[in-house]
């Protein structure tokens, strides 16, 4: 892929932070690409000042902003619990687990006296249940004391478990309109091509917090992340719909990172069903990966009768897995307990183990 190389940067105090040169409007011809290169200019009156931009990138989202759940209201519950969720899960993956989440705690108390292993169930599927846990703990610590009243401040929620910079800004900012910027990695993408280089770390945090705005920062802040995520794609951007394309320094040339290659795994699992129960193994609670989560028993890829088994694919993170079940065969780890089939949706399955459970016509 091709790449644009940035015009050198001079530093210019008049222009704001990110400024090229204090040229007004001027561009530099860099192979094909033209690049304005004082497009943050302190000039309000400028077309390149931030004004401008967050004008532009504010009549966008209240004409294209997606229709998810958790924006039909301001509530913090509501809202930090999907922001959790969207930790390293895909929008259209969240959209089916949201509701009913918020059915079986539908308030923080609901959810901060619920049993752990109740949370873990209703989060089964979704990967990742440290979320949950943390999720859990920070609802205990919210309503410690017969305290119900939510932070307000990003700091303050930073102080939460499983809380962290881009999370706290985006609840602060959407449900209490608190002025400040939100960066994920869909926002750090559209800032790079924005001004022609690779942001990362504390510089996209100053940019995107210069370009804020004030009045709509929890609205800013979306729109950032659904241009970044509808618009200003990794790998073939609709330029053409974007609403600071004449601002871009690249127009989209400016590649993402490199995505890695996803590995791929056979696993074997073993299903024993005996009078109306299935025998579930519990993973370690001291795993790096599922804590304390049900599973079926695993066994080696070479065990049982091959013929018959039940064969599926299951990827979680960038691992594919081609998954084969049996009906016989030694557990790797014979420690197991069986578990009556009208139990099985109420335990803390893995998604791969309910995913089986439901092939095999059990759940």
């Amino acid at each position: 892929m091709r790449r644009c190389r940035p015009p050198p940067a001079t530093h210019n105090r008049s222009v704001g932070w990110y400024a090229r040169d204090s040229g007004s409007g001027s561009s530099t011809r860099v192979g094909k690409t033209t690049k304005l290169t004082s497009w943050l200019t302190a000039d309000s009156n400028n077309p390149a000042s931030p004004r401008h931009f967050r004008r532009a990138v504010l009549e966008w989202y209240d004409r294209q902003r997606r229709d998810l759940p958790w924006r039909a209201h301001r509530d913090p519950y509501r809202i930090w619990v999907s922001e959790i969720m969207l930790q390293q899960t895909r929008v259209p993956v969240v959209g089916s687990y949201y509701d009913y989440f918020l059915k079986r705690f539908p308030t923080v108390e609901k959810l901060a006296r619920a049993r752990l292993d109740s949370v873990l169930a209703a989060w089964s599927g979704l990967g990742y249940y440290r979320r949950a846990r943390c999720l859990h703990a920070a609802a205990k610590k919210i309503i410690k004391h017969g305290n119900r009243d939510f932070p307000v401040a990003a700091d303050d929620w930073r102080k939460l478990p499983g809380v962290g910079r881009y999370t706290a800004a985006a609840v602060a900012s959407i449900a209490f309109r608190q002025p400040v910027a939100a960066v994920d990695g869909n926002v750090e993408r559209v800032l790079s091509r924005l001004v022609g280089n690779r942001l990362s770390g504390e510089r996209s945090w100053r940019l995107a917090q210069t370009l804020l705005s004030v009045a709509r920062p929890g609205d800013f802040n979306q729109a950032m992340m659904d241009l970044g995520a509808t618009v200003c794609l990794p790998r073939a951007p609709a330029c053409g719909l974007c609403p600071v394309r004449n601002l871009c320094a690249t127009r989209g040339e400016l590649g993402g990172r490199r995505i890695r290659r996803r590995q791929k795994l056979e696993v074997s699992y073993v299903l024993k069903v005996r009078g109306g129960s299935v025998l579930l193994t519990r993973r370690p609670p001291t795993s790096t990966l599922m804590a304390g989560m049900w599973e079926l028993p695993e066994i080696q890829p070479d065990t049982g009768e091959r013929k018959g088994w039940l064969r599926l694919q299951h990827s979680i993170t960038r691992t594919d897995y081609l998954v084969r079940v049996c009906r016989n065969g030694e557990a790797r780890r014979q420690q197991g307990r069986w578990f009556p089939h009208g139990r099985l949706r109420q335990l803390p399955l893995t998604g791969l183990t309910r995913k089986i459970l439901r092939q095999a016509g059990i759940i």
